[in-house]
């Protein structure tokens, strides 16, 4: 059984070997041992604060083979983005040159820095491991934080983004990296996204061009990317799409990467998922569902299809396997959705 947890310091040298085979561009796992075990940290603390409103806190969770203790794969939320570190973005907008003396009219798109998600939350670092990228592994990890997030609603902001890794080539060549680097900087991308994995932001700010640039000045290549998402991203941003997650014109300052944006209470997940109260029984079967046992520090969550659910008495009935993987007994609430 594959079972979705915070996680713990027991799991770093898992955590650290997600992060090396991530590769290039996942800039929320660099591999660096002090960060990886201070996102641990820090996870163990966000989880256990008491509050009423979202500040810096981190969520993070693996995905465990319950059988053999292997962790397959990992995701985290951020409570509230840009808070402690500012959170820079490029705005794709336009601007108008028109001359009536001369007949002359010209739209241009312009990309203009900001932090216009400072305070949203953040749905982040998606990665399962290459054995397990098939079934229903992918979208109950992606779906789940969302039950998370629906039943602990007051830790987190009624935004939420999510960034999606841009384009970049083997090596971590970015073509939009390469025109900026050319132009405004001295350092290769995988430098400058090591850096910002480690939350050494300063430089965007001292070297970042000032003012909004005429995107039809970058290279053909540039251009190209701009909102365009890495080929391994492409399962991860339809899923958000599905969701109702939209792309309303904010890039990644580094590779064009788009970020995406949905109201928490709009998330298809959250508004298609139910709370349910437990029946225990054996030999029980039905359509795939994603289960929660609801919990914070004991959140767990798992999908199954040993289960059957009652619309008119809003009950789970579940097997005596299932109970035990999520800790529950016959009585409790659950919040499950189909899958």
């Amino acid at each position: 059984m594959q079972i979705l947890r915070p996680i713990n310091s027991n799991d770093f040298a898992a955590f650290k070997q997600i992060a090396i085979e991530s590769g290039h561009g996942f800039t929320s796992l660099p591999v660096d041992n002090d960060l990886l075990q201070e996102k641990i940290s820090r996870s163990e603390r966000s989880f256990a604060k008491q509050l009423n409103k979202p500040f810096d806190e981190g969520y993070v969770f693996v995905l465990e083979d319950s059988e053999t203790g292997e962790i397959m794969g990992t995701t985290a939320i951020e409570a509230a983005v840009g808070m402690q570190i500012p959170l820079y973005h490029y705005h794709l907008g336009k601007t108008v040159h028109h001359s009536r003396t001369l007949g002359v009219y010209n739209t241009v798109d312009i990309l203009s820095m900001c932090n216009d998600y400072t305070g949203c939350s953040e749905i982040c670092t998606l990665f399962l491991r290459e054995p397990f990228r098939k079934g229903l592994a992918g979208r109950f990890l992606s779906r789940s934080r969302f039950v998370f997030m629906a039943d602990h609603e007051t830790r987190f902001a009624q935004t939420v983004i999510a960034e999606m890794r841009g384009v970049s080539d083997n090596n971590g060549r970015s073509p939009f990296w390469q025109w900026l680097q050319e132009h405004f900087f001295s350092i290769e991308f995988p430098q400058a996204d090591h850096l910002v994995g480690l939350g050494d932001k300063v430089f965007i700010s001292e070297l970042m061009p000032k003012y909004p640039i005429y995107a039809n000045l970058l290279s053909e290549q540039a251009q190209a990317v701009i909102g365009q998402v890495h080929e391994k991203t492409k399962p991860a941003l339809k899923l958000l799409e599905k969701e109702g997650f939209e792309h309303r014109g904010y890039i990644d300052l580094f590779d064009a990467g788009p970020t995406v944006e949905a109201k928490l209470s709009n998330i298809r997940t959250v508004q298609h998922s139910v709370v349910a109260k437990v029946s225990i029984h054996s030999n029980i079967s039905g359509q795939a569902r994603a289960i929660s046992n609801q919990g914070l520090t004991s959140f767990k969550a798992t999908f199954t299809d040993k289960c059957s659910y009652d619309s008119t008495t809003k009950t789970l009935s579940i097997e005596p396997c299932v109970a035990q993987a999520l800790g529950l007994e016959t009585g409790d609430s659950v919040r499950t959705f189909t899958l």
